[in-house]
């Protein structure tokens, strides 16, 4: 089934804000020409202390391929400047899978043929508790994109709960107005993050067929609802794979900058997540993105962005997380599971299907002994309240 609506066009009570960040990166997106960046266009965005919009483009830009070693250097130096030897530690808490959205690469697509769950208040506890024994500080809650099933007073609540345990809460779902975000900062959430998944509008229209998600302005809005709601950071990612990644890194890229000016207090946090099988859809794969792209992506953030979180899923496997915390990456999960009920909160046969599939399988102390291995520090937590 296809939605024939608008997908530029807001729905009924979500809320409008300026569209002017929007707009700039729209244009940017359209204009960019990635094939025309020179060898010295790179090198120059390489030597360069404060890099421009161009330099960044140039340092995505296939031009840049023969340069990645250099690359490697300065964005090892530049992520020491800002963060040190620290790799700081995460795990994600899916709470239900239940979806309204026809995405045609997502797992929990409302026409898939999926185990559906959703953990009770009880079920949740047990998870946060069996999850706390690791030593983890900062969870984040995940829930598939449906208001009617998990409508923002769930979350809410689960958000509280997390609070008992938890120094850091973060939360990843479907996309508020301002005031529910305010009501989650209240529940104990910190942070928000959105996948745009594509920033090209003809695209996303093509692969969000039905439901909310369809409404291209209103996802990408979301971060700047979210620090109006009083949030203290935001993340962003596209799914590299989806459309030409060159443009979307750049266009992700571009809209963290952007929200980081003009909220100079917000934290930015940047997710660099490629396409993985999916159940019922196992040829699902990030097209023209290998890991050296992956790689080539990464560190230019870090040299655009240098006070940015990079975040590095288990999506990636370990031989290539464990090489990107080196030379960019400052934030990985560890002790993962995509799946409902996995961290021991509900019997074996009640559990709920994953969105994706993961590649990294390391439990906390196993992902604690690499960065160790890596001269790198594990953090748990650098943030205190008072």
């Amino acid at each position: 089934m296809r939605d024939r609506s608008d997908h530029m066009k807001y729905l009924e009570n979500q809320e409008i804000i300026d569209h002017s960040i929007m707009d700039r990166i729209l244009k940017e997106w359209q204009e960019s020409d990635f094939d025309s960046f020179s060898s010295e266009n790179v090198l120059k965005a390489i030597s360069n202390d404060n890099r421009s919009l161009d330099d960044f483009k140039a340092l995505l830009s296939p031009a840049a391929a023969p340069f990645l070693e250099d690359m490697a250097r300065v964005a090892k130096s530049v992520k020491e400047r800002y963060f040190g030897k620290n790799i700081y530690l995460f795990t994600p808490l899916y709470i239900a899978n239940h979806c309204d959205n026809n995405c045609v690469y997502c797992g929990f697509n409302v026409h898939n043929e999926i185990k559906r769950a959703q953990l009770d208040e009880n079920a949740i506890i047990k998870e946060l508790e069996n999850i706390a024994k690791s030593g983890l500080q900062e969870i984040l809650i995940l829930t598939g994109e449906s208001q009617s099933k998990t409508p923002v007073s769930y979350i809410g609540r689960a958000c509280e709960l997390a609070k008992r345990y938890f120094n850091v809460v973060g939360v990843e779902i479907y996309p508020l107005n301002s005031d529910d975000y305010a009501f989650l900062h209240r529940c104990g959430v910190d942070f928000v993050t959105v996948f745009q998944e594509t920033y090209n509008p003809v695209k996303y229209e093509k692969i969000h067929l039905e439901g909310n998600k369809r409404i291209f302005p209103y996802r990408l809005n979301a971060q700047e609802r979210a620090l109006m709601g009083g949030m203290r950071g935001v993340a962003f990612a596209a799914l590299l794979g989806i459309d030409d990644f060159r443009k979307d890194a750049m266009a992700t890229g571009l809209h963290a900058y952007l929200l980081q000016s003009k909220y100079p207090h917000a934290e930015i946090s940047i997710s660099v997540p490629r396409l993985r099988p999916i159940i019922n859809n196992k040829k699902i794969n990030p097209r023209d993105v290998g890991e050296k792209e992956l790689l080539q992506v990464i560190m230019a953030y870090r040299l655009f962005l240098p006070y940015a979180n990079i975040t590095l899923s288990t999506r990636e496997n370990a031989h290539f997380r464990d090489h990107a915390i080196r030379l960019g990456v400052t934030k990985v999960s560890a002790g993962v599971s995509v799946a409902i009920g996995e961290h021991g909160g509900k019997k074996e046969d009640d559990k709920g299907d994953g969105q994706f599939e993961i590649s990294d399988q390391r439990d906390v102390l196993g992902m604690k002994k690499s960065i160790i291995s890596a001269g790198l520090t594990p953090v748990m937590s650098d943030y205190i309240y008072v």
